[in-house]
């Protein structure tokens, strides 16, 4: 007696060949060259714009919601940043996706549009941007006596 075939989905997908199976066409090899290196890039350019910015990885890890041991890694091309942490470097460093990546030259003056409104502040010195740092780990109270303090120290009041 003949065997009588299903005309179910998953029968008809049972026949076909699974992803598993199938091996990932390999890029050019230019292309995996440009790939293997693209964490090194990215950190080398992050570094660069960094010091033109006049900042400090903790200035620059803070702006990114990560530990400053982190961004350092990412600058020594150790780790690969994420999508959204590749944006918010644009927007901190003040360079596009395009030079971080290697598609473009880092001009010296060069910044992006809106990369000003992400973070005021940033032209400040690095001792001020400490001592912010450690003012926001402070409580209510504490911060009140220190405002009093820093009123008696300021001249003209």
């Amino acid at each position: 007696m003949p065997r009588a075939t299903a005309k179910t989905p998953a029968a008809a997908h049972s026949r076909r060949p699974t992803a598993r199976g199938r091996k990932r066409p390999s890029p050019p090899r230019h292309i995996e060259i440009r790939q293997s290196r693209l964490a090194s890039t990215i950190g080398a350019v992050a570094k660069q714009a960094r010091t033109r910015a006049g900042l400090t990885q903790a200035d620059v890890a803070a702006a990114l919601g990560t530990h400053p041991e982190v961004y350092g890694r990412m600058e020594r091309g150790e780790v690969m940043p994420s999508v959204p942490t590749l944006m918010r470097m644009c927007l901190t460093l003040g360079c596009g996706p395009h030079e971080l990546m290697g598609f473009a030259e880092v001009e010296p003056g060069q910044s992006v549009p809106g990369a000003h409104a992400v973070l005021p502040g940033l032209n400040d010195t690095p001792e001020k941007r400490r001592l912010l740092r450690r003012l926001a780990r402070l409580d209510s109270p504490r911060i009140k006596t220190l405002a009093r303090l820093v009123a008696l120290l300021l001249p003209g009041r």
